[in-house]
């Protein structure tokens, strides 16, 4: 394939991810004109038409959305091919992206990654899942970290970890001086609950239901932080993924019992990139270490 026929590649690529043709020159710093005839040069070459322009706006043609997976493709096993020829696949160069739900499984993953592969440098972006999984599918990042399983095709999924719900009080709460309590009686406690949608609280709703109980909501809070901050106010009872508990001298954790209350964490990417050179690294370095 010629060097001409990948820039124009790109181009095309870049004019999908970014919705229009001035911010694609901007994102490969070229100019309007030489990414206009890139894909016009695609288009006569083949007799198709990859874009329906409607003023500002343009949107992929079926053609196109086919295309998009089969060019993807292609830059990328030439990217990998550089690198093979370069390093003899040693992976001394490029670039990893990831995006992530939370960066607190992340980080202990990047740090496994980076003792095998110093010299990769490592990006993060934090998102919900359906932002996470986005991202993977536009290419837009490499390796996804979610709280639960997709079953799109499309992806490769692979379990990561999994960890029990704790719930957490005030140092002066009444139940502090436990150590422990039971499902059914934390759903008659006034609870401080992430938002819908958030894992911790579908953990939690999920096992409440398996009893025929639902959670006493006092207060839907939108972020892990918040919770927390909440719970030092004595504004109520709070809970939390265990990896994510952070220790506070005014805070005391109680174990959850009478039915098990988990989290999940799963390691993904686009199940066509699975052997990709970088992406097959990250998810190595980062299984091996559980």
């Amino acid at each position: 394939m010629s060097n001409v026929t990948l820039t124009q590649l790109r181009s095309f690529i870049a004019v999908a991810r970014y919705n229009g043709f001035t911010a694609a020159a901007r994102a490969l710093q070229t100019s309007q004109t030489t990414i206009t005839s890139q894909i016009q040069a695609l288009e006569e070459e083949h007799g198709v038409r990859l874009f329906e322009r409607r003023g500002r706006r343009i949107d992929l043609t079926p053609v196109g959305s086919e295309f998009l997976q089969f060019a993807r493709q292609m830059v990328e096993l030439e990217y990998d091919a550089a690198i093979m020829l370069k390093d003899s696949g040693a992976l001394r160069q490029g670039t990893i992206k990831i995006g992530a739900v939370s960066p607190f499984h992340v980080i202990e993953m990047i740090e496994a990654f980076h003792g095998r592969y110093p010299d990769i440098y490592t990006s993060m972006t934090l998102g919900n899942s359906d932002k996470v999984m986005k991202d993977l599918a536009e290419y837009v990042s490499d390796v996804g970290v979610v709280a639960r399983a997709d079953h799109d095709d499309r992806f490769h999924m692979q379990a990561y970890a999994s960890y029990p719900v704790v719930a957490f009080v005030h140092h002066r709460h009444r139940l502090a001086s436990r150590a422990e309590i039971d499902l059914a009686e934390l759903a008659r406690e006034p609870l401080l609950m992430r938002e819908a949608g958030s894992n911790t609280r579908r953990a939690l709703e999920d096992a409440m239901a398996t009893i025929g109980a639902k959670p006493r909501i006092a207060m839907e809070i939108g972020s892990r932080e918040a919770v927390r901050e909440a719970v030092i106010r004595e504004l109520g009872i709070g809970t939390v993924s265990q990896s994510e508990y952070v220790p506070d001298t005014r805070l005391v954790p109680l174990r959850i019992t009478g039915v098990t209350v988990e989290t999940h964490i799963y390691l993904c990417c686009l199940r066509e990139r699975r052997r990709s050179l970088l992406i097959a690294a990250f998810l190595d370095a980062a299984l091996q270490r559980t």
